[in-house]
């Protein structure tokens, strides 16, 4: 999954909470949490899907790649387009053509996943809209994006201690891999997200 469930719960309940504050009066903020973790959690996941459908594809056609000296990430790049566009699906992943990525997630995947919890935040019991319909979306995929820039701020953290070291250490390679994992998690913990089991009571 492009980002970790965790970091999506915690995505969630900041959103929740922010909304609570003026855009809406909101009585069970665990309620709204669960609606924008759950529309988001349904999409990276379909995604994935997505990505294993279009790399079963690609197996099928490993010699004939290899021979022809095509190069993997561009088929597959080729083959998911291919499947979104059958599906309608709008790909949750972000480019990184044309300059340095800010977030994961693309923008007109906030935009998408923006909509859905507006259409669904006033049927939740105990919320209201204090404002225009379209002003409480634009204020929901403000805070997404949001939170989307803040997880890559978070990932590059990561890399930059990574390459901060006195060795070079290959990116993509198991100890990179390894590194990554850990510093990330570190940086996430700053944040009161765990990756793992563990909870700050379980730290001290």
């Amino acid at each position: 999954m492009i980002l970790p469930k965790p970091y999506i719960a915690y995505i969630a309940k900041e959103v929740a909470k922010r909304l609570g504050r003026k855009a809406c009066v909101i009585k069970k903020p665990e309620d709204v949490a669960a609606l924008i973790e759950n529309i988001i959690l349904d999409d990276l996941s379909l995604e994935d899907e997505i990505n294993a459908e279009a790399r079963a594809l690609l197996n099928q056609y490993g010699n004939y790649m290899r021979a022809q000296n095509i190069a993997y990430h561009e088929m597959f790049a080729k083959v998911k387009r291919q499947i979104l566009a059958e599906r309608k699906v709008v790909s949750a992943a972000a480019s990184s053509r044309g300059g340095e990525r800010s977030m994961k997630i693309a923008r007109d995947k906030a935009l998408e996943f923006s909509h859905k919890i507006a259409a669904k935040l006033p049927r939740i019991p105990g919320t209201r809209l204090n404002r225009g319909w379209n002003d409480t979306r634009l204020e929901i995929q403000n805070h997404l994006i949001d939170m989307f820039v803040l997880e890559e701020k978070i990932d590059q953290k990561a890399r930059e201690t990574i390459r901060s070291q006195k060795r070079e250490i290959p990116e993509g390679s198991e100890e990179w891999q390894i590194q990554h994992r850990r510093y990330y998690e570190d940086e996430l913990k700053k944040y009161g997200v765990y990756l793992t089991r563990e909870t700050p009571a379980a730290l001290t």
